[in-house]
């Protein structure tokens, strides 16, 4: 589960706290990253490798400055200006997409039918748990999502609560149910050219890992969860963690060992972060 956005008026002093202090990155050439970035090729979407840095800022403005090869930012709150600005200082850019529940400030949730939405989600009273079995109604929803995403530049997505089967969602989901889910988002985002991530359905990864090209994960030192995530380092494809209550000195050398990339962040996931 993703944390929350807080407002952006408190944001202005964080914005330069990431570890170490904002640095300038060199461009680079695309091909550091591999593969060609912004192509709208459904067979030519960016396939990143284990072992790359990221950062995960859901607020605004995105800090463009901080040393990571790959960016984790939210699709609706930044415009393909940013996306750009990242392009050109060598980054990858994510859109962070929410796929399998609702929230009530995105700008499109007055198109989710009543009938898709389920009970609240666990600690977010405000979203809902979405009945992933209908395929036929939220394919176009998410379709639509993805084309902004690939409107804007982003080279991949972020689809959020991947797990319903195993959360109280008020529909009796199981996990062939979640799957087909997974796999259509999957589906969606290669058309569009997209890299597409795994995000907390990591119970079925080893039937999922063909159909994604890296995984986010939160908590999985705190949780140790960490070596059923390896299933994508042993694939060459990364695993982009991040931790919230646990120092970086009790976590950096088991995620580093595992080939994870790891940092610590802040739970409304600011611009502040400390890396291994």
């Amino acid at each position: 589960m993703r944390a929350k956005m807080i407002a952006t008026a408190l944001l202005g002093a964080m914005l330069t706290a990431c570890a170490g202090g904002p640095a300038t990155v060199p461009s680079r050439s695309a091909s550091a990253l591999t593969g060609p970035a912004g192509s709208d090729a459904a067979d030519a979407w960016w396939r990143p490798r284990a072992g790359l840095s990221w950062q995960w800022q859901l607020t605004t403005p995105v800090d463009t400055s901080v040393r990571a090869d790959v960016y984790d930012i939210d699709a609706d709150d930044n415009a393909a200006s940013v996306v750009a600005a990242l392009h050109r200082s060598g980054r990858r850019v994510i859109c962070y997409v929410n796929a399998g529940s609702w929230e009530p400030y995105r700008p499109d949730a007055g198109n989710y039918p009543k009938e898709l939405l389920g009970r609240p989600l666990d600690g977010w009273p405000d979203e809902r748990w979405l009945d992933v079995r209908r395929l036929d109604l939220l394919t176009p929803l998410l379709a639509h999502r993805l084309d902004e995403c690939r409107t804007k530049g982003f080279d991949g997505v972020e689809p959020d609560n991947m797990d319903g089967y195993e959360n109280d969602t008020g529909f009796p989901l199981t996990a062939a149910d979640q799957l087909a889910f997974d796999r259509a988002v999957a589906r969606l985002a290669h058309q569009r050219g997209l890299a597409v991530g795994l995000k907390n359905d990591f119970d079925q990864v080893a039937a999922l890992r063909p159909d994604f090209d890296y995984g986010v994960d939160e908590q999985c030192a705190e949780l140790r969860t960490c070596a059923a995530l390896t299933a994508f380092v042993k694939a060459g494809r990364p695993v982009f963690d991040a931790e919230y209550a646990v120092p970086t000195s009790a976590f950096c050398a088991q995620t580093r060992g595992l080939g994870i990339s790891a940092i610590r962040k802040h739970l409304e996931l600011d611009a502040w972060r400390q890396t291994c």
